[in-house]
């Protein structure tokens, strides 16, 4: 029995997602189970690959309004048609390489956390060239329309209202499950806040923000840090932003952590009262995992905007139109107690969990009949 956990490296988000499958299958798994992490990218060309990384960093840090306008161009209802089937020739014209790797491969089962996978292995199945049963994990709270493709078997979505756009495009029921984003079992594992506290070097007894804003380290995080340190104590990562990194190092403020790119997000989530986050996909899912308040900054237009819609319709979340009502808001919520317990449990009735168990059950199901 094989299986085939897909991602494309363009936004970590994906890689996470698909990182925290293959660790929960390959744990779970009976022994005679084949599992593959693949990074799709790396099987496509090397045009493509390089312009479909550097292209998505370059947009959503340096030219935002065009990212905007080309979110808006794919997603509007009267232009669908015509921009999707250019964009599916592209994809498949690029990708002949992981075509025939599928191909080949010929896996029992194809979970995807990326539409660009999703889109090609969808399209092997719809022309029989493979029989894999493929599963589709979203990564955002509402749907774009790429991530729909013929094909697929299996949707997995994170809320209520992308299983409604997804009936609303044809997409019968039976084969939509509303789970909570995928994410490592280090985020709903305990942790000990008093040995991670000594660990970090701050006071456990100190009202804790958490500020990180995605792997590219954007943001107004160094006002944020100058506007906060005096009120409360701040964890600031400053991921790859390496001048952010050394300019807050340098100034070693009170009450203030400064981290580069980390890999224990639960530790410092663990320690901390509230986060100031980006709303992608992944990062709101650890962060309601660890039942910690996301405060939203600096979104990507289209699915970041799209995310913070779908949440604040329940109640999770909060977000802020300067700088000094962001002050007031933690304040506000550090003074009273109440108020951060009534939006902690908002994030607790929002988590649908269970999603790694149920793809775990998929794969279980798929491999009666393998033996070792």
């Amino acid at each position: 029995m094989k299986v085939l956990i897909l991602y494309a490296s363009s936004g970590a988000g994906h890689q996470r997602a698909a990182s925290a499958i293959y660790n929960y299958l390959k744990e779970k798994c009976p022994p005679w189970a084949q599992l593959q992490l693949v990074d799709c990218l790396a099987r496509t060309n090397r045009f493509f690959s390089f312009f479909y990384r550097l292209g998505y960093s370059f947009l959503v840090r340096r030219a935002i309004w065009l990212w905007r306008l080309c979110y808006f161009v794919t997603d509007f209802k009267y232009f669908r048609r015509v921009v999707r089937s250019f964009a599916s020739g592209l994809n498949r014209f690029h990708a002949k390489s992981l075509s025939g790797y599928l191909i080949t491969e010929s896996p029992d089962v194809i979970i995807s956390t990326h539409f660009f996978c999703s889109e090609i292995a969808a399209g092997l199945k719809k022309s029989n060239k493979i029989k894999s049963r493929v599963i589709t994990v979203l990564t955002d709270f509402s749907v774009h329309p790429f991530w729909i493709s013929q094909g697929t078997d299996s949707y997995f979505v994170p809320s209520e209202y992308a299983k409604m756009q997804l009936l609303a495009s044809g997409v019968s029921s039976g084969r939509i499950k509303v789970f909570t984003i995928p994410v490592d079992l280090k985020f709903s594992r305990p942790h000990d806040k008093n040995e991670l506290s000594k660990k970090f070097g701050i006071d456990k007894d100190k009202f804790t923000l958490l500020i990180m804003t995605g792997s590219f380290g954007v943001g107004p995080i160094y006002k944020l840090v100058k506007l906060l340190y005096q009120e409360v104590q701040v964890l600031a990562v400053c991921a790859a932003n390496r001048r952010l990194y050394s300019r807050l190092s340098a100034e070693n403020l009170p009450n203030v952590k400064v981290f580069p790119f980390v890999e224990n997000t639960d530790e410092l989530m663990a320690v901390s009262d509230l986060i100031v986050t980006k709303p992608g996909g992944l990062s709101i899912a650890e962060a309601i995992n660890m039942e910690l308040v996301p405060i939203f900054i600096h979104p990507i237009p289209g699915q970041e905007e799209n995310n913070i819609r779908v949440l604040q319709d329940h109640g999770v979340g909060l977000t802020f139109s300067s700088l000094g009502e962001i002050k007031k808001i933690i304040i506000s919520l550090r003074d009273n107690p109440e108020k951060l317990k009534n939006l902690k449990e908002s994030c607790r009735n929002f988590r649908k969990p269970g999603i790694l168990e149920e793809l775990g059950n998929v794969v279980c199901q798929s491999s009666a009949g393998y033996s070792s």
